[in-house]
C-alpha cells in the first residue's frame, strides 16, 4: 500500500485518523507534540544521541546501518504491544522532527502491513509554526469575560464551577500547571514547556465556540515561568471583569487551605520568603518563620498579603483599568457563600452569552 502526505493540521483533518503518532524520541516528544498524539519513538533519547555523534564524528554511513538496527527493533516492539490490536482499517498519521527519515521508515513499515499511513509533512515543525502563527501573529476570535479579585477570593474554585455548570471556562493556571503567584507552584507537577504551554491552549481554544462569553481568570502575562501568547494577552487585556470580593481575613482563611501544601514545606517556604520581590526586615522574617512554626497560616496569609499580594493587585487593576462589570461579594471558606456567588456570577455571564448570541436572557 502507498503512503499518503499532508500538511493539513487542522483539528477537522487530525480528527479523521485513528492514532497520531509521534515517532520522535521521549525527550523530544515531552518538550512538545501534537495534541492527542501517542509517543511510539522509533530511537530512544539514548540511541537518538548515540547515532548523531556516529553520524557528526565517525561516518554517515555506519549512523545510518546503526540507526536503521535500532529502528527496525523499535518499531517490531510497537507492532508487538501498542498496535498489536489495531485492525485492517486502522488509519494513522505519523510525524517525526521534519518528516524526514524516522517517520518516513516507521510509515513504510506499517503501510506494507496493510495500513492505509500517512506522512505529516515537515513533521513537528510544521505544526510548530502553525501554533505560532495563530498565538502570535494573529487575532482571537474569542470574546473573554474576566474574574477579578485580590488573592484568596476563591477565583479559581469559580471558574471550576462554572465549567461544571456548562459555561465556557479558560483555565490557565490548569493548562499551566501553576497556581499563579510565587506560592502557586504545585508539589509534584512542574510546568510544562512554553511549547506545550501553548499546544494545550491552542487545543482548548479550538474546543471553545467563540459566539459564546469564555470565562478566565485575570492573570499577569506570566503564570510563574509560563508566559501567555501574545495573541490571548491582547484579548484578555481589553476584557471586562466581574470582581470577587471578600474580608482580608475571610481570604486568608482561605488561602491557608489552598496553600497548606506549600507551608509544609519549610525549605521551599524560605525560599518563597527570599523570591517575594520586597524587602523584607530580619525581625519580620523571623516572625513569618515562627507563624508558620506554630502553625498559624491564616496569619501568616494574612501578613504576606498586606504587605504584598493586595497592593500588587492594587497597582496591577490601576495599570490595566478593565471595566468592570460587577462585583459579587463572598466567603470563600463558607460553602453557602461559595455557591450563592458563583449563582451570581453565571448570571451576569449568562445575560452576556444571551446577549451574544441574540437571544433574551
Amino acid at each position: 500500500m502507498s503512503l499518503e502526505v499532508t500538511e493539513d493540521i487542522s483539528a477537522a483533518a487530525l480528527a479523521r485518523y485513528d492514532m497520531l503518532i509521534d515517532a520522535r524520541s521521549p525527550g523530544e516528544f515531552a518538550e512538545d507534540h501534537l495534541p492527542g498524539a501517542v509517543n511510539l519513538p522509533v530511537l530512544s533519547d539514548e540511541e537518538r544521541a548515540e547515532v548523531g555523534t556516529i553520524y557528526v564524528q565517525d561516518d554517515r554511513f555506519k549512523a545510518r546501518r546503526v540507526g536503521g538496527a535500532y529502528v527496525a527493533r523499535n518499531v517490531a516492539h510497537h507492532l508487538q504491544t501498542a498496535l498489536a490490536d489495531k485492525p485492517g482499517g486502522f488509519r494513522p498519521l505519523v510525524y517525526c522532527w521534519r518528516g524526514g527519515m524516522r517517520s518516513g521508515a516507521m510509515a513504510t513499515i506499517l503501510s506494507q502491513v496493510g495500513w492505509r499511513t500517512t506522512v505529516l509533512t515537515g513533521g513537528y515543525r510544521t505544526y510548530r509554526r502553525e501554533v505560532v502563527r495563530r498565538l502570535y501573529d494573529q487575532t482571537l476570535d474569542h470574546r473573554f469575560v474576566l474574574l477579578d479579585g485580590h488573592t484568596g477570593s476563591a477565583k479559581t474554585e469559580v471558574l471550576g464551577r462554572l465549567g461544571e455548570a456548562g459555561f465556557q471556562i479558560l483555565d490557565l493556571e490548569g493548562l499551566a500547571a501553576h497556581r499563579g503567584s510565587l506560592f502557586g507552584a504545585l508539589p509534584g507537577r512542574p510546568q510544562p514547556s512554553q511549547k506545550l504551554f501553548e499546544s494545550r491552549l491552542l487545543g482548548v481554544l479550538d474546543a471553545l465556540d467563540p459566539a459564546r462569553v469564555v470565562v478566565a481568570e485575570a492573570e499577569s502575562s506570566k503564570i510563574g515561568q509560563r508566559m501567555i501568547p501574545p495573541a490571548l494577552w491582547t484579548r484578555l487585556a481589553e476584557a471586562p471583569r466581574i470582581e470577587l470580593v471578600a474580608e482580608a481575613a475571610d481570604r486568608a482563611r482561605y488561602l491557608a487551605t489552598a496553600y497548606a501544601d506549600v507551608v509544609a514545606d519549610r525549605k521551599a517556604l524560605d525560599d518563597i520568603f527570599a523570591r517575594l520581590p520586597i524587602r523584607i526586615s530580619a525581625e519580620r522574617l523571623a516572625s513569618w518563620q515562627a507563624m508558620a512554626e506554630r502553625g498559624a497560616l491564616a496569619e501568616l496569609a494574612q501578613a504576606i498579603m498586606v504587605l504584598h499580594y493586595d497592593p500588587a493587585y492594587d497597582r496591577s487593576r490601576k495599570r490595566h483599568d478593565r471595566a468592570l462589570l460587577g462585583a459579587v461579594s463572598l466567603v470563600p471558606d463558607h460553602p453557602a457563600s461559595l455557591v450563592e456567588a458563583v449563582d451570581r456570577v453565571a448570571q451576569m455571564v449568562g445575560e452576556l452569552d444571551a446577549s451574544a448570541l441574540g437571544r433574551d436572557p
